[in-house]
């Protein structure tokens, strides 16, 4: 009895998650790879990129910069972590066309710049632009997940709300 008066509950805190580039928002299930589609990876969206600026989502630290560079992932201060995959297949350019500029363990805060990338050198090497925006963490630690509507965005812009369980 005393245990279930003095158990913490536990309390669902919203943390938004802003647009890393500008472009054009689509739902995951519209991303051309099941991995990401089916969110075998974790909740999201998508954004096909206008420009290859890429900047920080969230106030957080960088847990991950991958060697190709074609993706980092960074972990909020509530636990989310989001993966930011710039292009589909793009692990198969070895870094080419992708200049990082954060390293693993940096904090960075919303609109940090994390990121530049070659849009034309990917589509002239016949690789999807899109970049999907995952929670790779998301059925462990979210309860649910609102999406933005599908169109244009602009860097910084709110692109998704997490009821985040801590």
């Amino acid at each position: 009895m005393l245990k279930k008066i003095f158990a913490k509950n536990p309390k669902t805190i919203i943390e938004e998650i802003f647009s890393p580039m500008y472009g054009e928002v689509i739902s995951l299930s519209e991303v051309p790879d099941p991995v990401f589609a089916q969110k075998m990876m974790g909740d999201g969206i998508a954004v096909i990129p206008k420009d290859g600026k890429v900047v920080s989502p969230v106030k957080g630290q960088i847990i991950q910069v991958f060697p190709t560079k074609h993706a980092i992932g960074i972990r909020t201060k509530h636990g989310l972590e989001i993966l930011i995959h710039v292009g589909l297949d793009t692990v198969e350019l070895n870094g080419e066309g992708y200049e990082v500029t954060v390293s693993e363990g940096q904090k960075v805060k919303i609109g940090d710049p994390i990121m530049n990338v070659d849009i034309e050198f990917i589509e002239k090497n016949n690789k999807e632009i899109v970049t999907p925006i995952i929670i790779t963490n998301s059925a462990e630690k979210t309860e649910k997940i609102v999406v933005r509507e599908a169109g244009e965005i602009q860097r910084g812009e709110y692109i998704l709300k997490c009821y985040v369980v801590n």
